[in-house]
């Protein structure tokens, strides 16, 4: 289903109410900040999160509370979008698509919106409030095919889940378009102007965009990429959040962000997501506090000085052995934790995620074994160096002689030059991790840019450059796979071999480039016209070929006459004149004496010829072995 059916069909995502009319007042040139005032207030949600938003600490000033001064704040045309995606989102809360979680939608792009404004606010770009609305709507296009074709897409996106093609493709495969285009045309209809329509279109692949570097689209661009990683950081797994922060701090950086200030940046970011999420009823899926999900610790270096602070989680039961070991720690430079017993350390760990976790292990080590075993079941827990204390020097002896899964352990009676020692080995082992996670990082992301460049390369090997559709390599894959599931299921299959009448007449006549428009004409015409389930590949010249999946006589007739109609009603024209174009077309479907699919295409290839012999614009089919004429 292309762009235009989509729109046709009347079921695209659209503003109804308030937003209609602000959208429709906005285009007006007599339009004044009263009127628009005057109707927002009749909604008394919109109103509150106008005036919510008007009053964020991204804008100067004395707080607003009435409709007028917010409107005048934000601006007319920040007004309009941001009132369009909250209207989107008062209206499709859930629909008709199974497969397509509308909850989870409305969350991350909510909270892609609070990203890209603070980090549009960080990169000082003007219009911050229009980045809101971007990220707002950044992914409609998902949300346009879920509602346009809920069963079609739901079972695109159940393929994508269990990893049949990346989402994109099987979106064009079934649906003939993908959601990034969807968003692009949404936008564009919406009002949104190119210089945020086209970044938005590229978000997920900045490198693609071409726009100049230091630009504004470009700054743009950076900005909505950076929140978009915010927002796939917020429902990542525990699996791939490592490699999505070390990714977010490395983007961070290149508008000056390093490590503390992205995670002050986050907490601020989740805040506003908790208390947006209230006033647009949107939940908040993912409620961990972000300076875990950035993961953002310092860089540690050994300089022959003390490490760079530490987050140290200490349990310790005897309160002054406890006061004790906080004040050694705690003058070394770093963060301590203290905590009683296990239960009481586990649940702050949770809290906190410590680097480094000292334990007393005098007390019977089944205990100590018990919280080992807890800690190191954790994924974070198996990369937190564990240091025990043991007592006097030989009572107790090492983690090995204990069974503890310790890192290392830690002799009575504790001095500061031990527990420096400790936990400078301690920090040398959090620098490395931290390497390592970024190294990760860096071979995903060399991975996914050449996953990217092998799949366009692959996209363009497969597609014929002047008419953009699939070429004959294409056309005999996908035959292949025709023929061998029809084979499966006991299905017919039919095709249709189609050629250009009289091109090389209309090359010598009008020139080489209008037979180019025929040509690219006659695609766009055969690509409408098809049935979703048809493949269309150009063969090479005038040349098309059309393969029928699951297709009887009587429907590839039908379908063969449609074809050659819409052909006939072409009107191209040169230098003034008219160029009559007419197609000639060959019909054969599997019988049983084709072995394989060369067969077929001999088959379609005899009645093309017989249909040109015939004269101009004929179709004709093989049946048995004989040639039969189809339609008038």
């Amino acid at each position: 289903m292309t762009i235009e059916e989509l729109r046709a069909s009347g079921r695209l995502p659209s503003p109804k109410g308030v937003a209609l009319s602000v959208m429709r007042l906005s285009r007006r040139d007599d339009v004044t900040m009263e009127k628009i005032a005057e109707v927002v207030q009749t909604d008394p949600a919109l109103t509150g999160r106008l005036i919510r938003l008007a009053n964020s600490a991204l804008h100067a000033g004395r707080p607003v509370a009435a409709v007028r001064d917010a409107v005048v704040r934000l601006g007319l045309c920040t007004v309009t979008r941001v009132t369009l995606g909250f209207s989107l989102v008062d209206q499709y809360r859930d629909g008709p698509c199974k497969a397509f979680d509308y909850e989870r939608f409305w969350s991350r792009s909510l909270l892609m919106a609070l990203a890209a404004r603070e980090f549009g606010a960080r990169a000082r770009l003007r219009g911050v409030e229009e980045l809101f609305a971007c990220g707002l709507l950044a992914d409609i296009g998902s949300l346009a095919l879920a509602t346009a074709c809920p069963s079609e897409y739901g079972e695109v996106l159940r393929r994508a889940e269990q990893g049949d093609a990346p989402l994109l493709r099987l979106e064009r495969q079934v649906l003939q378009t993908d959601h990034d285009e969807c968003t692009a045309e949404l936008l564009r209809e919406f009002g949104i102007p190119e210089t945020l329509a086209e970044p938005v279109y590229y978000h997920r692949c900045p490198a693609a965009s071409g726009f100049a570097p230091g630009s504004r689209p470009e700054r743009i661009l950076q900005t909505l990429a950076l929140a978009s990683r915010v927002a796939d950081l917020g429902f990542a797994s525990e699996a791939a959040r490592a490699e999505l922060r070390s990714a977010l701090m490395t983007e961070a950086a290149q508008i000056g962000l390093d490590a503390e200030s992205l995670d002050t940046l986050m907490e601020r970011i989740v805040g506003d997501w908790h208390e947006w999420s209230q006033l647009l009823r949107v939940p908040v899926r993912f409620a961990q506090p972000f300076a875990r999900m950035s993961g953002s610790e310092p860089v540690l270096r050994d300089h022959g000085h003390d490490p760079v602070p530490l987050r140290v989680l200490l349990i310790e039961e005897d309160p002054s052995s406890r006061l004790l070991l906080s004040g050694i720690v705690s003058r070394l430079g770093h963060t301590v934790y203290p905590a009683v017993n296990r239960e009481e350390a586990l649940a702050l760990a949770l809290e906190v995620v410590p680097q480094v976790v000292i334990t007393d292990c005098a007390r019977p080590a089944g205990d100590d074994l018990e919280f080992c075993h807890s800690l190191r079941a954790t994924d974070w827990g198996r990369s937190v160096y564990l240091i025990a204390l043991t007592g006097a020097e030989g009572e107790a002896g090492s983690p090995e002689q204990l069974g503890l899964d310790a890192d290392d352990y830690l002799p009575g009676p504790v001095s500061v030059p031990l527990m420096r020692l400790r936990l400078r080995t301690a920090s040398r082992h959090v620098s490395l991790l931290q390497e390592r996670e970024r190294d990760r990082a860096r071979l995903a992301r060399l991975a996914s840019d050449l996953a990217v460049s092998n799949r366009r390369l692959e996209e363009a090997a497969l597609t014929d450059p002047l008419t953009n559709l699939p070429n004959r390599c294409a056309g005999m894959e996908f035959l292949a796979r025709a023929w061998s599931a029809a084979d499966r299921y006991g299905q017919p299959l039919a095709m249709m071999m189609i050629d250009v009448d009289g091109l090389q007449a209309i090359n010598g006549l009008h020139g080489h480039r209008t037979g180019d428009e025929v040509v690219i004409a006659v695609a766009s015409v055969l690509r409408a016209s098809g049935r979703r389930c048809d493949h269309i590949s150009r063969m090479g010249g005038a040349e098309f070929l059309v393969i029928c999946p699951n297709t009887q006589t009587g429907s590839l007739h039908a379908v063969a006459e449609r074809l050659h109609d819409a052909v006939h009603a072409l009107g191209i024209t040169a230098g003034g004149q008219a160029v009559p174009v007419t197609i000639g077309i060959g019909l054969a479907s599997r019988e049983g004496d084709m072995h394989d699919p060369e067969a077929l295409i001999r088959a379609a290839d005899r009645a093309l010829r017989a249909a040109k012999k015939a004269g101009q614009d004929r179709i004709r089919r093989v049946e048995r072995g004989r040639i039969q004429a189809v339609g008038g």
